[in-house]
Protein backbone atom coordinates (compact mmCIF):
# COMPACT_ATOMS: atom_id res chain seq x y z
CA UNK A 1 0.00 0.00 0.00
CA UNK A 2 1.47 3.44 -1.07
CA UNK A 3 2.14 6.47 1.40
CA UNK A 4 -0.27 8.31 -0.29
CA UNK A 5 -3.30 5.27 0.58
CA UNK A 6 -2.50 5.30 4.17
CA UNK A 7 -2.66 9.09 4.78
CA UNK A 8 -6.03 10.27 2.78
CA UNK A 9 -8.44 8.88 5.30
CA UNK A 10 -7.01 9.37 8.29
CA UNK A 11 -7.60 13.38 7.38
CA UNK A 12 -5.20 15.07 9.42
CA UNK A 13 -3.62 18.22 9.90
CA UNK A 14 -0.72 19.29 7.55
CA UNK A 15 1.45 18.75 10.44
CA UNK A 16 0.20 15.78 11.97
CA UNK A 17 0.43 14.60 7.65
CA UNK A 18 4.30 16.00 7.82
CA UNK A 19 4.64 13.52 10.98
CA UNK A 20 3.23 10.18 9.89
CA UNK A 21 4.86 10.47 6.27
CA UNK A 22 7.91 11.14 7.84
CA UNK A 23 7.65 8.00 10.24
CA UNK A 24 6.46 6.08 7.65
CA UNK A 25 9.57 6.81 4.89
CA UNK A 26 11.65 5.90 8.24
CA UNK A 27 9.62 2.49 8.54
CA UNK A 28 10.03 1.99 5.06
CA UNK A 29 14.00 2.82 5.42
CA UNK A 30 14.34 0.74 8.34
CA UNK A 31 12.46 -2.21 6.10
CA UNK A 32 14.61 -1.69 3.65
CA UNK A 33 17.99 -2.21 5.72
CA UNK A 34 16.65 -5.06 7.05
CA UNK A 35 15.07 -6.35 4.18
CA UNK A 36 11.38 -6.99 4.79
CA UNK A 37 9.31 -8.30 1.70
CA UNK A 38 7.06 -6.44 0.04
CA UNK A 39 4.30 -9.27 1.57
CA UNK A 40 5.50 -8.77 5.09
CA UNK A 41 5.67 -4.50 4.22
CA UNK A 42 1.91 -5.25 3.13
CA UNK A 43 1.09 -7.37 6.03
CA UNK A 44 2.43 -4.46 8.22
CA UNK A 45 1.05 -1.68 7.07
CA UNK A 46 -2.63 -3.14 6.74
CA UNK A 47 -1.82 -3.99 10.39
CA UNK A 48 -0.99 -0.86 11.19
CA UNK A 49 -3.89 0.98 9.52
CA UNK A 50 -6.52 -1.23 11.29
CA UNK A 51 -5.07 0.18 14.54
CA UNK A 52 -5.29 3.39 13.69
CA UNK A 53 -8.99 2.67 12.42
CA UNK A 54 -9.57 1.24 15.89
CA UNK A 55 -8.05 4.18 17.73
CA UNK A 56 -10.18 6.56 15.69
CA UNK A 57 -13.45 4.30 16.42
CA UNK A 58 -12.84 4.29 19.99
CA UNK A 59 -12.62 8.04 19.90
CA UNK A 60 -15.73 8.56 17.70
CA UNK A 61 -17.52 6.28 20.23
CA UNK A 62 -16.26 8.43 23.27
CA UNK A 63 -16.96 11.77 21.87
CA UNK A 64 -20.36 10.69 20.89
CA UNK A 65 -21.45 9.17 24.51
CA UNK A 66 -19.99 12.78 25.80
CA UNK A 67 -22.11 14.52 23.14
CA UNK A 68 -25.12 12.36 24.32
CA UNK A 69 -24.24 13.78 28.43
CA UNK A 70 -24.06 16.91 27.17
CA UNK A 71 -27.48 16.76 25.37
CA UNK A 72 -28.92 15.03 28.41
CA UNK A 73 -27.62 17.80 30.66
CA UNK A 74 -28.82 20.52 28.09
CA UNK A 75 -32.36 18.49 28.53
CA UNK A 76 -31.75 18.39 32.41
CA UNK A 77 -31.26 22.04 32.52
CA UNK A 78 -33.82 23.00 30.41
CA UNK A 79 -35.92 20.29 32.56
CA UNK A 80 -35.65 22.27 35.83
CA UNK A 81 -35.91 25.53 34.39
CA UNK A 82 -38.97 24.68 34.21
CA UNK A 83 -39.78 23.13 37.03
CA UNK A 84 -38.34 26.15 38.80
CA UNK A 85 -40.22 28.55 36.59
CA UNK A 86 -43.64 26.19 37.45
CA UNK A 87 -43.07 26.46 41.43
CA UNK A 88 -41.76 29.61 40.87
CA UNK A 89 -44.74 31.48 39.35
CA UNK A 90 -42.40 33.04 36.93
CA UNK A 91 -41.63 33.30 32.94
CA UNK A 92 -38.18 33.31 32.10
CA UNK A 93 -37.32 32.74 28.22
CA UNK A 94 -35.14 30.24 27.78
CA UNK A 95 -34.77 28.96 23.39
CA UNK A 96 -34.58 24.76 23.18
CA UNK A 97 -31.14 23.87 22.15
CA UNK A 98 -32.08 22.46 19.19
CA UNK A 99 -33.32 26.13 17.88
CA UNK A 100 -30.02 27.91 19.38
CA UNK A 101 -26.85 29.14 17.43
CA UNK A 102 -23.47 27.43 18.13
CA UNK A 103 -22.19 23.97 19.89
CA UNK A 104 -23.84 22.34 22.96
CA UNK A 105 -21.62 23.76 25.30
CA UNK A 106 -22.39 27.06 24.21
CA UNK A 107 -25.99 26.16 24.41
CA UNK A 108 -25.23 25.47 28.35
CA UNK A 109 -23.09 28.19 28.72
CA UNK A 110 -26.28 30.46 27.47
CA UNK A 111 -28.58 28.78 30.00
CA UNK A 112 -26.20 28.24 32.95
CA UNK A 113 -26.87 31.25 34.70
CA UNK A 114 -30.31 31.04 34.06
CA UNK A 115 -30.69 27.85 35.91
CA UNK A 116 -28.63 28.77 38.84
CA UNK A 117 -30.52 32.42 39.21
CA UNK A 118 -33.46 30.29 39.64
CA UNK A 119 -32.16 27.68 41.64
CA UNK A 120 -30.64 30.82 44.30
CA UNK A 121 -34.33 31.90 44.48
CA UNK A 122 -35.93 28.60 44.79
CA UNK A 123 -33.74 28.84 48.36
CA UNK A 124 -34.75 31.85 49.47
CA UNK A 125 -38.39 31.39 48.34
CA UNK A 126 -38.41 28.36 50.25
CA UNK A 127 -36.64 30.03 53.44
CA UNK A 128 -39.12 32.62 53.49
CA UNK A 129 -42.12 30.25 53.20
CA UNK A 130 -40.42 27.76 55.97
CA UNK A 131 -40.52 30.90 57.92
CA UNK A 132 -43.92 31.84 57.30
CA UNK A 133 -45.16 28.30 58.07
CA UNK A 134 -43.04 27.88 61.26
CA UNK A 135 -44.38 31.56 62.31
CA UNK A 136 -48.10 30.31 61.23
CA UNK A 137 -47.55 27.04 62.87
CA UNK A 138 -46.35 28.80 66.36
CA UNK A 139 -49.51 31.27 66.53
CA UNK A 140 -51.88 28.18 65.49
CA UNK A 141 -50.19 26.42 68.69
CA UNK A 142 -50.49 29.11 70.98
CA UNK A 143 -54.43 29.46 69.81
CA UNK A 144 -54.87 25.96 69.81
CA UNK A 145 -53.57 25.74 72.92
CA UNK A 146 -50.70 23.61 72.34
CA UNK A 147 -47.78 23.03 74.61
CA UNK A 148 -45.35 21.12 72.17
CA UNK A 149 -42.39 23.21 71.39
CA UNK A 150 -41.72 23.38 67.43
CA UNK A 151 -39.12 23.20 65.43
CA UNK A 152 -38.00 25.20 62.75
CA UNK A 153 -36.17 22.34 61.03
CA UNK A 154 -39.21 20.25 61.33
CA UNK A 155 -40.72 22.45 58.95
CA UNK A 156 -41.48 20.81 55.45
CA UNK A 157 -42.14 23.09 52.53
CA UNK A 158 -43.85 22.02 49.18
CA UNK A 159 -41.24 23.14 46.75
CA UNK A 160 -43.87 22.12 43.90
CA UNK A 161 -45.69 25.64 44.52
CA UNK A 162 -43.17 28.22 45.74
CA UNK A 163 -45.22 30.88 43.59
CA UNK A 164 -45.49 34.79 45.46
CA UNK A 165 -49.30 33.68 45.50
CA UNK A 166 -48.51 31.21 47.89
CA UNK A 167 -46.47 33.49 49.63
CA UNK A 168 -49.26 36.24 49.69
CA UNK A 169 -51.55 33.83 51.25
CA UNK A 170 -48.97 33.03 53.75
CA UNK A 171 -48.53 36.29 54.43
CA UNK A 172 -52.14 37.35 54.97
CA UNK A 173 -52.85 34.28 56.67
CA UNK A 174 -50.32 34.93 59.32
CA UNK A 175 -51.37 38.44 59.40
CA UNK A 176 -55.17 37.51 59.97
CA UNK A 177 -53.00 35.24 63.01
CA UNK A 178 -51.26 37.97 64.41
CA UNK A 179 -54.20 40.38 64.41
CA UNK A 180 -55.99 37.07 65.96
CA UNK A 181 -53.34 36.71 68.51
CA UNK A 182 -53.26 40.40 69.52
CA UNK A 183 -57.29 40.76 69.91
CA UNK A 184 -56.49 37.31 72.36
CA UNK A 185 -53.98 39.04 74.33
CA UNK A 186 -55.69 43.07 74.68
CA UNK A 187 -58.44 40.29 76.05
CA UNK A 188 -56.83 38.05 78.05
CA UNK A 189 -55.23 41.38 79.47
CA UNK A 190 -58.60 43.29 79.91
CA UNK A 191 -59.85 40.36 81.85
CA UNK A 192 -56.57 40.00 84.10
CA UNK A 193 -57.00 43.74 84.76
CA UNK A 194 -60.84 43.38 85.85
CA UNK A 195 -59.90 40.44 87.88
CA UNK A 196 -57.13 42.38 89.45
CA UNK A 197 -59.77 44.95 90.31
CA UNK A 198 -62.42 42.52 91.39
CA UNK A 199 -59.62 41.23 93.57
CA UNK A 200 -58.77 44.65 94.69
CA UNK A 201 -61.97 45.37 95.93
CA UNK A 202 -63.17 42.40 97.78
CA UNK A 203 -59.46 41.81 99.25
CA UNK A 204 -58.96 38.36 97.61
CA UNK A 205 -55.60 36.53 96.76
CA UNK A 206 -55.14 37.54 92.83
CA UNK A 207 -51.84 35.43 92.11
CA UNK A 208 -54.05 32.54 93.96
CA UNK A 209 -56.85 33.05 91.51
CA UNK A 210 -54.92 33.88 88.26
CA UNK A 211 -52.26 30.17 89.24
CA UNK A 212 -55.82 28.17 89.02
CA UNK A 213 -56.67 29.57 85.39
CA UNK A 214 -52.78 28.96 83.92
CA UNK A 215 -49.41 28.93 85.25
CA UNK A 216 -48.22 31.36 82.48
CA UNK A 217 -50.44 34.26 84.04
CA UNK A 218 -48.09 34.13 87.32
CA UNK A 219 -44.91 32.03 86.88
CA UNK A 220 -44.00 33.46 83.13
CA UNK A 221 -40.47 32.12 81.77
CA UNK A 222 -38.53 34.60 79.63
CA UNK A 223 -39.90 34.47 76.21
CA UNK A 224 -42.94 32.95 76.83
CA UNK A 225 -46.22 34.69 76.22
CA UNK A 226 -49.14 34.53 78.69
CA UNK A 227 -51.78 31.87 77.10
CA UNK A 228 -54.16 33.25 75.04
CA UNK A 229 -56.14 29.19 74.17
CA UNK A 230 -59.83 29.09 73.97
CA UNK A 231 -60.15 27.19 76.95
CA UNK A 232 -57.79 30.26 78.73
CA UNK A 233 -60.36 32.95 77.55
CA UNK A 234 -63.22 30.52 78.59
CA UNK A 235 -61.65 30.42 82.11
CA UNK A 236 -60.75 33.79 82.17
CA UNK A 237 -64.18 35.40 81.56
CA UNK A 238 -66.09 32.49 83.49
CA UNK A 239 -63.72 33.94 86.75
CA UNK A 240 -64.53 37.44 85.72
CA UNK A 241 -68.24 36.75 85.36
CA UNK A 242 -68.24 35.03 88.64
CA UNK A 243 -66.03 37.85 90.57
CA UNK A 244 -68.53 40.34 89.16
CA UNK A 245 -71.39 38.38 90.60
CA UNK A 246 -69.80 37.95 93.83
CA UNK A 247 -69.21 41.77 93.82
CA UNK A 248 -72.86 42.50 92.91
CA UNK A 249 -74.18 40.17 95.91
CA UNK A 250 -71.40 42.12 98.55
CA UNK A 251 -72.20 45.26 97.22
CA UNK A 252 -76.19 44.51 97.51
CA UNK A 253 -75.61 42.69 101.37
CA UNK A 254 -73.45 45.87 102.05
CA UNK A 255 -75.91 48.50 101.21
CA UNK A 256 -78.69 46.86 103.01
CA UNK A 257 -75.98 47.03 106.17
CA UNK A 258 -76.01 50.53 105.54
CA UNK A 259 -79.51 51.20 105.17
CA UNK A 260 -80.52 48.91 108.45
CA UNK A 261 -77.36 51.00 109.97
CA UNK A 262 -79.55 54.53 109.42
CA UNK A 263 -82.27 53.60 110.10
CA UNK A 264 -81.35 52.50 113.45
CA UNK A 265 -79.22 55.49 113.96
CA UNK A 266 -82.36 57.65 113.15
CA UNK A 267 -84.78 55.47 115.51
CA UNK A 268 -82.08 55.90 118.36
CA UNK A 269 -80.75 59.28 117.79
CA UNK A 270 -76.98 57.47 117.61
CA UNK A 271 -74.43 60.33 117.55
CA UNK A 272 -72.73 61.53 114.54
CA UNK A 273 -69.74 60.07 116.15
CA UNK A 274 -70.12 57.06 116.22
CA UNK A 275 -72.14 56.88 112.72
CA UNK A 276 -69.06 58.29 111.55
CA UNK A 277 -67.16 54.68 111.92
CA UNK A 278 -69.08 53.09 109.33
CA UNK A 279 -69.13 55.63 106.27
CA UNK A 280 -66.99 53.12 104.11
CA UNK A 281 -70.60 51.08 104.74
CA UNK A 282 -73.12 53.86 104.31
CA UNK A 283 -71.61 55.82 101.58
CA UNK A 284 -71.67 52.56 99.64
CA UNK A 285 -75.57 52.78 99.26
CA UNK A 286 -76.25 54.90 96.75
CA UNK A 287 -73.24 53.41 94.39
CA UNK A 288 -74.02 51.26 91.65
CA UNK A 289 -71.19 47.98 91.25
CA UNK A 290 -68.84 49.84 88.65
CA UNK A 291 -68.38 52.64 90.86
CA UNK A 292 -67.12 50.68 94.05
CA UNK A 293 -63.61 50.68 93.17
CA UNK A 294 -61.89 51.79 96.29
CA UNK A 295 -59.62 48.68 98.02
CA UNK A 296 -61.11 46.53 100.36
CA UNK A 297 -64.51 48.69 100.38
CA UNK A 298 -66.64 45.19 99.97
CA UNK A 299 -64.27 42.55 101.77
CA UNK A 300 -65.45 39.93 104.07
CA UNK A 301 -64.08 41.45 107.38
CA UNK A 302 -66.02 44.84 106.16
CA UNK A 303 -69.62 43.53 106.12
CA UNK A 304 -68.67 40.99 108.84
CA UNK A 305 -68.10 44.33 110.81
CA UNK A 306 -71.71 45.90 109.39
CA UNK A 307 -73.41 43.03 110.82
CA UNK A 308 -72.35 42.70 113.90
CA UNK A 309 -73.05 46.62 114.71
CA UNK A 310 -76.58 45.74 113.44
CA UNK A 311 -76.71 42.82 116.07
CA UNK A 312 -75.40 44.99 118.33
CA UNK A 313 -78.20 47.99 118.09
CA UNK A 314 -81.03 45.85 117.46
CA UNK A 315 -80.62 44.40 120.97
CA UNK A 316 -80.88 48.18 122.01
CA UNK A 317 -83.81 48.91 119.11
CA UNK A 318 -86.95 47.92 121.39
CA UNK A 319 -85.71 49.87 124.21
CA UNK A 320 -85.88 53.39 122.50
CA UNK A 321 -88.90 52.35 120.53
CA UNK A 322 -91.57 53.64 122.96
CA UNK A 323 -89.31 56.60 123.21
CA UNK A 324 -89.90 57.22 119.36
CA UNK A 325 -93.08 56.70 118.92
CA UNK A 326 -94.07 59.32 121.29
CA UNK A 327 -91.02 61.61 119.98
CA UNK A 328 -93.27 61.01 116.22
CA UNK A 329 -96.44 61.78 117.72
CA UNK A 330 -95.19 64.50 119.09
CA UNK A 331 -93.92 66.10 115.85
CA UNK A 332 -97.10 64.89 114.37
CA UNK A 333 -99.06 67.24 116.65
CA UNK A 334 -96.25 70.58 116.16
CA UNK A 335 -97.14 70.51 112.46
CA UNK A 336 -100.83 70.20 112.98
CA UNK A 337 -100.88 72.94 115.57
CA UNK A 338 -98.59 74.87 112.73
CA UNK A 339 -101.16 74.96 110.39
CA UNK A 340 -104.00 75.36 113.02
CA UNK A 341 -105.24 71.82 111.68
CA UNK A 342 -108.11 69.70 114.23
CA UNK A 343 -106.37 67.27 115.94
CA UNK A 344 -107.63 65.22 119.22
CA UNK A 345 -104.52 65.12 120.69
CA UNK A 346 -105.03 63.48 124.04
CA UNK A 347 -107.31 60.83 122.26
CA UNK A 348 -104.30 59.81 119.62
CA UNK A 349 -101.79 59.57 122.39
CA UNK A 350 -104.28 57.35 125.30
CA UNK A 351 -104.42 54.91 121.67
CA UNK A 352 -101.04 55.03 121.66
CA UNK A 353 -100.46 53.62 125.06
CA UNK A 354 -103.04 50.96 124.74
CA UNK A 355 -101.26 49.47 121.58
CA UNK A 356 -97.29 49.52 123.40
CA UNK A 357 -99.23 48.52 126.63
CA UNK A 358 -100.91 45.28 125.19
CA UNK A 359 -97.86 44.09 123.54
CA UNK A 360 -99.54 43.37 120.34
CA UNK A 361 -98.10 46.06 118.01
CA UNK A 362 -95.35 45.62 116.17
CA UNK A 363 -93.33 48.54 117.04
CA UNK A 364 -91.46 48.97 113.49
CA UNK A 365 -94.44 49.26 111.37
CA UNK A 366 -96.10 51.63 114.18
CA UNK A 367 -93.27 53.64 114.16
CA UNK A 368 -92.95 53.46 110.09
CA UNK A 369 -96.88 54.31 109.69
CA UNK A 370 -96.44 57.09 112.19
CA UNK A 371 -93.45 58.26 109.91
CA UNK A 372 -96.06 58.22 106.60
CA UNK A 373 -98.46 60.20 108.93
CA UNK A 374 -96.44 62.43 109.34
CA UNK A 375 -95.31 62.82 106.00
CA UNK A 376 -99.08 63.04 104.88
CA UNK A 377 -99.41 65.91 107.71
CA UNK A 378 -96.60 67.97 105.74
CA UNK A 379 -98.15 67.65 102.37
CA UNK A 380 -101.09 68.51 103.62
CA UNK A 381 -99.71 71.48 105.41
CA UNK A 382 -97.35 72.66 102.45
CA UNK A 383 -100.82 72.45 100.72
CA UNK A 384 -102.56 74.74 103.39
CA UNK A 385 -99.26 77.03 103.52
CA UNK A 386 -100.71 79.52 100.84
CA UNK A 387 -104.26 80.41 102.29
CA UNK A 388 -102.79 80.22 105.85
CA UNK A 389 -100.28 82.88 104.59
CA UNK A 390 -102.89 84.92 103.14
CA UNK A 391 -105.17 84.38 106.52
CA UNK A 392 -102.16 85.68 108.45
CA UNK A 393 -102.09 88.49 106.14
CA UNK A 394 -106.02 89.34 106.90
CA UNK A 395 -105.61 89.12 110.18
CA UNK A 396 -103.08 91.82 110.08
CA UNK A 397 -104.95 93.66 107.87
CA UNK A 398 -107.81 93.56 110.36
CA UNK A 399 -106.03 94.22 113.43
CA UNK A 400 -104.70 97.54 111.73
CA UNK A 401 -107.87 97.93 110.97
CA UNK A 402 -109.04 98.16 114.68
CA UNK A 403 -106.04 100.22 115.18
CA UNK A 404 -107.28 102.54 113.03
CA UNK A 405 -110.54 102.77 114.14
CA UNK A 406 -109.26 103.72 117.68
CA UNK A 407 -106.74 106.11 116.47
CA UNK A 408 -109.13 107.92 114.20
CA UNK A 409 -111.86 108.11 116.88
CA UNK A 410 -108.92 109.95 119.19
CA UNK A 411 -109.61 113.93 119.76
CA UNK A 412 -105.63 114.16 120.99
CA UNK A 413 -104.24 112.24 118.34
CA UNK A 414 -103.13 115.52 116.78
CA UNK A 415 -102.11 117.01 119.79
CA UNK A 416 -97.90 117.33 120.68
CA UNK A 417 -97.21 114.45 122.69
CA UNK A 418 -94.41 111.66 122.30
CA UNK A 419 -95.21 109.28 119.75
CA UNK A 420 -97.74 111.33 117.63
CA UNK A 421 -95.30 111.24 114.67
CA UNK A 422 -94.69 107.41 114.58
CA UNK A 423 -98.76 107.26 115.18
CA UNK A 424 -99.52 109.38 111.98
CA UNK A 425 -96.84 107.07 110.06
CA UNK A 426 -98.57 104.03 111.41
CA UNK A 427 -101.95 105.33 110.36
CA UNK A 428 -101.06 106.12 107.10
CA UNK A 429 -99.81 102.86 106.09
CA UNK A 430 -102.58 101.08 107.73
CA UNK A 431 -105.12 103.26 105.55
CA UNK A 432 -103.08 101.75 102.50
CA UNK A 433 -103.48 98.24 103.86
CA UNK A 434 -107.04 98.41 104.93
CA UNK A 435 -107.81 99.56 101.33
CA UNK A 436 -106.61 95.95 100.25
CA UNK A 437 -108.55 94.02 102.45
CA UNK A 438 -111.80 93.46 100.15
CA UNK A 439 -109.34 91.92 97.28
CA UNK A 440 -107.42 89.90 100.09
CA UNK A 441 -110.87 88.60 101.14
CA UNK A 442 -111.89 87.95 97.57
CA UNK A 443 -108.62 86.24 96.43
CA UNK A 444 -108.72 84.24 100.03
CA UNK A 445 -111.98 82.99 99.40
CA UNK A 446 -111.08 81.80 95.77
CA UNK A 447 -108.21 79.97 97.34
CA UNK A 448 -110.40 78.12 100.00
CA UNK A 449 -112.95 77.26 97.70
CA UNK A 450 -110.60 75.77 94.97
CA UNK A 451 -108.58 73.90 97.79
CA UNK A 452 -112.59 72.41 98.89
CA UNK A 453 -113.00 71.31 95.30
CA UNK A 454 -110.25 69.62 94.88
CA UNK A 455 -110.10 67.66 98.16
CA UNK A 456 -113.42 67.19 98.59
CA UNK A 457 -114.13 68.59 102.24
CA UNK A 458 -113.55 71.55 103.98
CA UNK A 459 -110.66 74.08 105.27
CA UNK A 460 -110.74 73.70 108.76
CA UNK A 461 -109.14 76.83 110.90
CA UNK A 462 -108.95 75.87 114.65
CA UNK A 463 -111.99 73.49 114.40
CA UNK A 464 -114.11 75.79 112.17
CA UNK A 465 -114.36 75.98 108.59
CA UNK A 466 -112.31 78.91 106.99
CA UNK A 467 -115.22 79.72 103.74
CA UNK A 468 -117.75 80.38 106.66
CA UNK A 469 -115.67 82.59 108.42
CA UNK A 470 -114.82 84.46 105.69
CA UNK A 471 -118.31 84.66 104.50
CA UNK A 472 -119.47 86.19 108.12
CA UNK A 473 -116.60 88.48 107.71
CA UNK A 474 -118.29 89.35 104.68
CA UNK A 475 -121.61 90.24 106.36
CA UNK A 476 -120.18 91.94 109.53
CA UNK A 477 -117.94 94.61 107.37
CA UNK A 478 -120.97 95.26 104.90
CA UNK A 479 -123.20 95.62 107.84
CA UNK A 480 -120.89 98.62 109.32
CA UNK A 481 -120.41 100.07 106.42
CA UNK A 482 -123.90 100.79 105.95
CA UNK A 483 -123.90 101.56 109.15
CA UNK A 484 -120.84 104.11 108.62
CA UNK A 485 -123.08 105.43 105.43
CA UNK A 486 -125.81 106.26 107.15
CA UNK A 487 -123.90 107.90 110.36
CA UNK A 488 -122.04 109.83 107.23
CA UNK A 489 -125.81 110.95 105.84
CA UNK A 490 -127.05 112.09 109.54
CA UNK A 491 -123.46 114.31 109.97
CA UNK A 492 -124.55 116.09 106.74
CA UNK A 493 -127.93 116.50 107.70
CA UNK A 494 -126.86 117.95 110.83
CA UNK A 495 -124.43 120.74 109.06
CA UNK A 496 -127.05 121.37 106.70
CA UNK A 497 -129.41 122.14 109.56
CA UNK A 498 -126.95 124.14 111.07
CA UNK A 499 -126.16 126.22 108.39
CA UNK A 500 -129.39 127.29 107.44
CA UNK A 501 -129.80 128.28 111.60
CA UNK A 502 -126.57 130.32 111.05
CA UNK A 503 -128.61 132.11 108.15
CA UNK A 504 -131.81 132.66 109.84
CA UNK A 505 -130.34 133.46 113.54
CA UNK A 506 -126.72 134.95 112.36
CA UNK A 507 -125.34 132.27 114.79
CA UNK A 508 -123.90 128.80 114.75
CA UNK A 509 -125.02 126.66 117.50
CA UNK A 510 -122.83 125.12 120.03
CA UNK A 511 -122.11 121.20 119.18
CA UNK A 512 -123.83 118.10 121.29
CA UNK A 513 -121.74 117.26 123.97
CA UNK A 514 -118.99 115.05 123.16
CA UNK A 515 -119.00 115.76 119.49
CA UNK A 516 -115.47 116.01 117.88
CA UNK A 517 -114.12 118.96 116.42
CA UNK A 518 -112.69 117.72 113.46
CA UNK A 519 -115.81 117.07 112.27
CA UNK A 520 -114.63 116.55 108.68
CA UNK A 521 -112.09 113.61 109.65
CA UNK A 522 -113.85 110.88 108.75
CA UNK A 523 -115.03 112.41 105.23
CA UNK A 524 -111.54 113.28 104.59
CA UNK A 525 -110.11 110.28 104.68
CA UNK A 526 -112.06 107.89 102.77
CA UNK A 527 -110.03 104.75 103.25
CA UNK A 528 -110.50 104.42 106.36
CA UNK A 529 -114.16 103.32 106.29
CA UNK A 530 -112.88 99.29 106.81
CA UNK A 531 -114.51 96.97 108.89
CA UNK A 532 -112.93 95.43 112.44
CA UNK A 533 -111.16 92.31 112.93
CA UNK A 534 -112.33 88.87 112.20
CA UNK A 535 -114.57 87.98 115.00
CA UNK A 536 -113.94 84.05 115.14
CA UNK A 537 -110.04 84.33 114.92
CA UNK A 538 -109.83 86.69 118.48
CA UNK A 539 -108.06 89.12 117.05
CA UNK A 540 -107.85 92.28 119.27
CA UNK A 541 -107.89 95.61 118.49
CA UNK A 542 -105.74 98.77 119.62
CA UNK A 543 -106.24 98.27 122.77
CA UNK A 544 -106.05 94.72 123.16
CA UNK A 545 -109.69 93.80 124.17
CA UNK A 546 -110.91 90.81 122.33
CA UNK A 547 -114.15 90.77 119.76
CA UNK A 548 -115.58 87.55 120.69
CA UNK A 549 -118.90 88.74 118.70
CA UNK A 550 -120.75 86.44 116.58
CA UNK A 551 -122.01 88.44 113.52
CA UNK A 552 -125.94 86.97 112.49
CA UNK A 553 -127.42 87.17 109.41
CA UNK A 554 -127.08 85.49 105.67
CA UNK A 555 -125.23 86.80 102.67
CA UNK A 556 -127.79 89.06 100.70
CA UNK A 557 -128.66 87.71 97.15
CA UNK A 558 -127.19 90.32 95.45
CA UNK A 559 -123.58 89.57 96.76
CA UNK A 560 -120.82 88.49 94.88
CA UNK A 561 -117.30 87.39 96.45
CA UNK A 562 -115.20 88.14 93.23
CA UNK A 563 -112.10 85.96 93.16
CA UNK A 564 -109.04 88.07 92.76
CA UNK A 565 -105.29 87.51 93.50
CA UNK A 566 -103.82 89.92 95.80
CA UNK A 567 -101.49 92.52 94.03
Amino acid sequence: MSTATISSPLSMSKSSTTTCDSLLRELQKMWDEIGESESERDKMLLQLEQECLEIYRRKVERSKKYKTELQRSLADFEAEIARLTSALGERVSVPRYEKMNGNIKHQISVISPTLESLRVKRQERVKEISELEFQIAVISAEIAGTDKVLDPSGIQVDEVDLTTKKLGELKSHLQELQFEKNLRLQKVSDHISVIHGLSVVMSLDFKTIMAKIHPSFVDTVVGQSKSISNEVLARLTSQMNSLKQEKQQRLLQAQNYGRTLMELWSLMDTPVEEQNKFNHVTHLITLTVDEVVSPGSLSVDVIEQAEVEIGSLNVLKVSKMKELVFKRQSELEEIYNAVHMDLDIDKARRLLITLIESGTADLSELLSSMDDQIAIAKEEAQSRKDILDKVEKWKHASEEESWLDEYERDENRYSAGRGVHKNLKRAEKARILVSKIPILVESLTSKVKAWEQERGMSFLYNKAPLLRTLEEFVISRQAKEEEKRRSREHKKLQDQIATEQEAIFGSKPKKPLGQSTNTNTMASTPNSRRMGTPARFGVSGGNGRRDNVKVGGVIPINYVALAKEER
